[in-house]
């Protein structure tokens, strides 16, 4: 019986709760509507009292409930981690109420919900950037609040999103054989974010698409791109001593120096035969042009021959024949 009486007690409370939203969303009476936004607020049943509020700003405004339906509308919102819309009701309230007591509460959670909007590295980060921004206007609005103090902390942990985002991009083209491409790009990341604590790994990466790109270089290039390795290894075996990524360096430095070492004998032997070669092309010329030389003669005098013989006919054409002569006795 008492179980019967208790689900009955249960559902009759359940169907005055409903009720009382019911009316609430069809009234047009402001206090109502606001006490029952309230209490719905108050329980943490954000759905209902985001419902609740949205039917208010035109009711209270100009009133003193103002301020505590933007404030209560924007924590609920964040709440329910709908965080953009919150973030600019959270400003909206800074902006409209100067003067409000909770103005410095409302500016760290605008930033606030930038930050919980962020996405994940592999996704746009154009909420990241927004929120380093936000997070960092709040520090210089409020440099001596209490909020400020972990709010470095979060604009690292960004910042390191940002920069591993970057990392992972840029290796994208390491892991496709792309290495002239990987080593502009992560060169871009050492420049972009100068205090990266990925540096180690960005410097292994780009010794290594140096090294590769070097000895699977064409000839021409070769020679530039071994010494340019090889200066890029010791460089990194230099700064940063004593680790893994420094015995790779050193490794790799030697490998690079016996790369040389053979391409430089490959040198030797290609200057040689570019020079054969190339006697042999002088060689050829030469004799072309003795050929060319003997012919022009030939053509030269068969081109004199024909001229005098020319210049004899045309002699004998103009001479006239002599005459006959008679011999007289005496």
């Amino acid at each position: 019986m008492k179980k019967y009486i208790s689900l009955l007690m249960m559902s009759v409370v359940l169907l005055s709760c409903k009720t009382e939203m019911d009316r609430a969303m069809k009234s047009a009476d402001k206090e109502f509507i606001l006490k029952v936004a309230n209490e719905k607020f108050a329980k943490k049943k954000w759905s209902d009292a985001l419902a609740l509020y949205d039917r208010l700003p035109n009711l209270v405004a100009g009133t003193d409930d103002a301020p505590n339906v933007v404030f209560n509308s924007a924590y609920a919102n964040y709440y329910d981690k709908n965080y953009r819309l919150a973030a600019n009701q959270f400003k909206n309230f800074v902006i409209s109420f100067p003067q409000d007591p909770r103005k410095e509460e409302a500016a760290y959670f605008s930033a606030l919900c930038y930050y919980e909007g962020s996405l994940d590295y592999n996704l746009d980060q154009s909420n990241t950037e927004s929120a380093i921004t936000e997070l960092q206007n709040f520090i210089n609005d409020y440099p001596d609040s209490e909020r400020s103090k972990n709010i470095s902390q979060m604009i690292d942990e960004l910042g390191y999103k940002l920069e591993f985002k970057a990392f992972e991009n840029a290796k994208q083209y390491y892991k496709m054989g792309e290495y002239k491409a990987a080593s502009v790009a992560f060169e871009n990341v050492l420049e972009d974010f100068p205090a990266t604590k990925l540096r180690p790994q960005i410097y292994d990466i780009i010794m290594k698409s140096k090294y590769e790109l070097a000895v699977n270089s064409i000839y021409d290039l070769k020679k530039e791109r071994l010494d340019a390795a090889a200066a890029y290894a010791k460089r990194v075996a230099t700064e940063i001593p004593n680790t893994e990524y420094a015995k790779t360096a050193n490794d790799l430095y030697t490998k690079l120096e016996d790369e040389k070492v053979k391409f430089a004998k490959l040198q030797v032997e290609v200057e040689k035969r570019k020079a054969e070669y190339e006697a042999k092309v002088k060689n050829a010329e030469a004799k072309e042009m003795e050929k060319k030389e003997l012919a022009q003669e030939k053509n030269q005098l068969n081109m004199e021959k024909a001229a005098e013989q020319t210049r004899r006919d045309s002699a004998k054409i103009n001479s006239p024949e002599p005459q006959a002569t008679f011999k007289f006795k005496r």
